[in-house]
């Protein structure tokens, strides 16, 4: 799947901010297929979009010559994401050599927070990442 429709799947509004202190802040469209029964959208899009923010946080103070893998992450639902627009915030709370720790929020658009996580990230060399993806994928 190529980023581009990986985006599209995800609902993809904008970036609004990646910032070099570490944060990242994206907005998404929450779509009635991504709901499952009573209109609510499923779990895993909003652990995707809380991730994704965590993740280019990551990328916006180490540079896009990382790639943060997620080894660990941890998801609380408070409250159901509904069709409409979302935000979705990350933040660094400590960086190391090989490894991070961040944060996440997702907030609908009138600001009330639906869900926290946080996530321990593999910081992953990007030109290896890729090329065993390659290799992977021509064998």
């Amino acid at each position: 799947m190529a980023i581009n429709e990986l985006y599209e799947t995800m609902g993809l509004v904008r970036m609004v901010s990646v910032d070099p202190a570490g944060r990242a802040v994206i907005e998404y469209e929450a779509r009635t297929n991504q709901c499952h029964s009573g209109g609510v959208v499923q779990g895993g899009f909003v652990s995707g979009w809380i991730d994704a923010a965590m993740a280019h946080a990551v990328i916006g103070k180490l540079g896009d010559g990382v790639v943060p893998m997620t080894l660990e992450l941890k998801v609380s639902f408070l409250g159901p994401a509904r069709p409409g627009l979302v935000i979705a915030e990350g933040w660094i709370i400590k960086s190391g050599r090989t490894t991070a720790f961040v944060e996440g929020s997702l907030k609908d658009a009138a600001g009330n927070l639906l869900a926290t996580a946080s996530s321990t990230l593999m910081l992953a060399d990007r030109k290896r990442v890729e090329a065993a993806a390659k290799a992977a994928t021509s064998s």
